[in-house]
């Protein structure tokens, strides 16, 4: 099979960036393998630029992960549409700025950062605001109307759409349902190509079968952490993926798709894994984690069918009083 197309991850601050991007070698590896960057676009500077110049005078493809200050929530979700459009506007002036060249836009659809923080702190202070947003669709619609909206205007600016999101969203879909998108602000949205991130540090110990049920049916994945990322107060210390998780989830990943992604390159630095790359053997067979696969699958069927009952209350409240009926029949008849 041979490599597959590769795009690390990169999520750092603009003085960590610098000193990432100071070491040749990791340039040279990348020109080495290949990859592509999807860089976190965390403020709009003259330093962030000219890392962006350096990637592209080197021939080394850059997505521009959008991503919005932590006020703001951080990733997009139904709270943020207008901050996202905003601030897109605002990147393409820096862009035309800097004379900056970007190979796609990413955009990232997850839970607003500052609710997160809340749940940490006080599980039960959102309860309240999830059980109104459960009847709550207007809002919704609202949401996805304006981020189709913004991702037309990306692709009229010439930019290829990539979407980051949670792997239940795909259930979700399938089920005709938006129980999820209501309760937890996310919004669901066409783009060019998806990614669901499939982070196996944060699954242990279901994290190969996550990777092995969900890689089946997409066109690429989210494969870490390999370390770095958001800190928040309260968030549990989780160990990054150690060199044969990592090889492990990149074999079983390989078997379905051509196409991955990486989470994220200055995890893969730190712990030396950028460099094994180059030689790594993506053909050395693996053995499927089919029994923890199963267990995934039984997950998500129960999942679609719950989301399904949501989406569908009247056919089941129909079937519960059919079957209450048929069921008092049978004990009369009994009698």
């Amino acid at each position: 099979m041979g490599r597959p197309c590769l795009t690390f991850f990169c999520e750092l601050e603009t003085d960590a960036l610098q000193a990432l991007f100071a070491e040749r070698a990791v340039m040279d590896d990348l020109a080495a393998l290949g990859a592509s960057i999807s860089l976190g676009i965390l403020d709009l500077s003259p330093e962030r630029a000219l890392v962006v110049r350096r990637l592209n005078q080197a021939d080394i493809p850059v997505i521009a992960w959008q991503l919005l200050p932590k006020s703001q929530g951080y990733w997009y979700n139904a709270r943020n549409a207008s901050q996202a459009t905003a601030r897109y506007l605002a990147f393409k002036a820096w862009t035309a700025e800097h004379a900056l060249h970007w190979t796609g836009i990413g955009i990232d659809i997850e839970l607003d950062i500052r609710e997160i923080q809340q749940l940490l702190l006080n599980k039960w202070r959102l309860l309240p605001t999830i059980l109104r947003r459960t009847f709550d669709s207007e809002r919704l619609r609202r949401a996805q109307a304006e981020y189709s909206a913004l991702i037309q205007q990306m692709r009229a600016d010439g930019y290829r759409v990539d979407s980051y999101l949670l792997p239940w969203m795909l259930d979700e879909r399938a089920a005709g349902s938006t129980l999820l998108q209501r309760i937890g602000g996310l919004v669901d949205v066409p783009t060019d190509r998806e990614v669901p991130m499939l982070y196996t540090s944060f699954m242990r110990p279901y994290g190969p079968g996550m990777v092995w049920s969900y890689a089946q049916d997409v066109q690429s994945v989210g494969l870490g952490s390999t370390g770095g990322g958001v800190y928040l107060e309260g968030m549990p210390d989780i160990r990054p993926l150690d060199w044969n998780e990592f090889s492990r989830d990149l074999r079983l990943a390989r078997r379905w798709i051509n196409d991955i992604h990486v989470f994220s390159l200055e995890g893969c630095v730190q712990q030396g894994f950028l460099a094994r790359l180059k030689d790594f053997d993506w053909d050395q067979p693996i053995t499927p984690p089919l029994e923890m696969a199963e267990q995934v699958e039984r997950f998500r069927k129960m999942l679609r069918l719950g989301l399904w009952a949501s989406a569908h209350p009247f056919a089941v409240l129909g079937v519960t009083i059919g079957a209450l009926w048929l069921f008092s029949r049978l004990r009369r008849n009994r009698r």
